[in-house]
C-alpha cells in the first residue's frame, strides 16, 4: 500500500513538472504587478501650468499601456525650479516603482550649473523618457528699426532686446544670440510677458527679441505677412533638425568662434532636449523599470495619445527615449569654464568678453 502511494506521488510530481516545463503560462501566470496599485506622479510645478497640461495629456495613456492599469494620481511639489521635487524623488521616495518624478527642463541644468540645494546625482537617476525634445529659437527685429541683415546688427549700437526677466530662457537666449553674432553694446530690457513683448516690438519700445518659430507663425502671422519683422538666425534643438519655412536661416553655431563656444551650445541643446523628463529613484527594481519604460514607449507610439497631446499642448510630441537620455547625460559638457560662461550670459549686466 505504501509502495503504491509512493509511486502515485512520484507520478503526480512528474506530471506537474511536465506541465510547468511545457506550459509555464498555465502554472506560473501571475497577476500583473501594477494591478490594484496606485502610482503617484510627483510634479515639480504647480497645477495648471504647461508642464501639468503635458502630464494630464500623458496619464490616461500611461495607465492604458501599463499591464494591470493602475490608478495614477498627481502630486504637486513646486520649488527651486524643480529642485525640491527632484531631491524628494532621489532621496525620500521608496524605490518600488510606485512613484514617478516629472521634473521640468531644469532637472539637468540645475545639477550641471551647481545650483544651490541640488542633492541628486544625474548619473544615478533612472530615466523613463520625455514627451518632447525639440525646440527652436529665432532672433527677430522690427522692420522699422532698419536692422535688415547681420552687418546692420553688428554696426548698430545699443540694440534693445526684450525679455521677461533676468534668468528667463528668452532672456538667456537673447543674450546668447547677441553674444555670438557680435552685437555692439546691446541693451536688455526685461519686465514683459510673452505677448507684451510682441506689443512692445510693434510700438517701437524694443528693437528685437527671440521667439519660437511656431509661436511666431501663429501669434504674429499678420506681422510676418506685412513684412514688419526681420528674421535673422535660428538655433536648432537638436542641431540639424530644420524648421519648415526657416531652413535657410543661418544656424547659431555658424557664429561660434571657438571650441569653448561650441561646447557651450552643446550644453544648452542638451538642457533643452530633456524637455520634461520622467524619472525613478535609484534602486528601483529592474522589472518595474522595464514595465514602465515599455509602457512609455507604447504611449509615445499610440496614435490616440499623439492626437490628444497635440490637442492639449498645441504641438506634436517629439519623444526622447530613456537610452538617449542616458547617453546625453554621459556626453554632457560640464567643464567649469563652460558653466562659468553660461552663468555670465544668464546674469544681469554687460555681455562677457569673447
Amino acid at each position: 500500500m505504501k509502495l503504491k502511494k509512493h509511486r502515485l506521488k512520484l507520478l503526480v510530481q512528474s506530471v506537474l513538472s511536465a506541465v510547468i516545463l511545457f506550459f509555464p503560462s498555465l502554472v506560473l501566470s501571475q497577476t500583473p504587478f501594477y494591478q490594484g496599485k496606485t502610482i503617484t506622479v510627483v510634479q515639480g510645478t504647480e497645477a495648471g501650468g504647461s508642464s501639468d497640461v503635458m502630464t494630464r495629456a500623458m496619464l490616461p495613456y500611461l495607465k492604458k499601456h501599463i499591464p494591470g492599469q493602475p490608478t495614477i494620481v498627481s502630486e504637486y511639489m513646486p520649488g527651486g525650479g524643480g529642485i525640491k521635487a527632484a531631491n524628494h524623488v532621489y532621496k525620500n521616495v521608496r524605490p518600488d516603482g510606485l512613484t514617478i518624478g516629472r521634473i521640468g527642463g531644469g532637472l539637468v541644468a540645475n545639477a550641471v550649473l551647481g545650483e544651490k540645494g541640488v542633492l541628486y546625482d544625474l548619473n544615478k537617476l533612472i530615466y523613463l523618457g520625455s514627451p518632447h525634445s525639440t525646440y527652436h529659437w529665432v532672433f527677430i527685429t522690427r522692420q522699422e528699426a532698419g536692422l535688415k541683415n547681420l552687418d546692420a546688427l553688428r554696426s548698430a549700437t545699443g540694440v534693445r532686446i526684450g525679455a521677461q526677466a533676468v534668468g528667463h530662457s528668452n532672456y538667456f537666449v537673447g543674450r546668447l544670440f547677441a553674444y555670438l553674432m557680435g552685437f555692439k553694446d546691446p541693451k536688455f530690457v526685461v519686465g514683459y510677458s510673452g505677448t507684451e513683448l510682441d506689443l512692445a516690438l510693434v510700438r517701437g519700445e524694443l528693437d528685437g527679441r527671440i521667439n519660437n518659430p511656431d509661436t511666431l507663425m501663429i501669434r504674429n502671422a499678420d506681422l510676418l505677412a506685412k513684412g514688419a519683422i526681420d528674421i535673422h538666425a535660428i538655433m536648432e534643438v537638436p542641431k540639424g533638425l530644420k524648421q519648415p519655412g526657416f531652413d535657410r536661416l543661418p544656424e547659431i553655431e555658424e557664429f561660434a568662434k571657438s571650441e569653448r563656444e561650441r561646447r557651450l551650445l552643446a550644453m544648452i541643446r542638451t538642457f533643452r532636449r530633456f524637455g520634461t523628463p520622467s524619472i525613478l529613484p535609484p534602486g528601483t527594481p529592474k522589472e518595474q523599470v522595464k514595465i514602465l519604460r515599455e509602457a512609455m514607449a507604447k504611449m509615445f507610439n499610440d496614435p490616440e495619445f499623439q492626437k490628444d497631446y497635440k490637442k492639449f499642448v498645441g504641438e506634436e510630441p517629439t519623444p526622447l527615449m530613456p537610452e538617449e537620455m542616458e547617453r546625453a547625460v554621459k556626453e554632457l559638457p560640464r567643464d567649469p569654464e563652460i558653466v562659468d560662461l553660461f552663468k555670465k550670459l544668464n546674469a544681469a549686466g554687460p555681455l562677457p568678453a569673447r
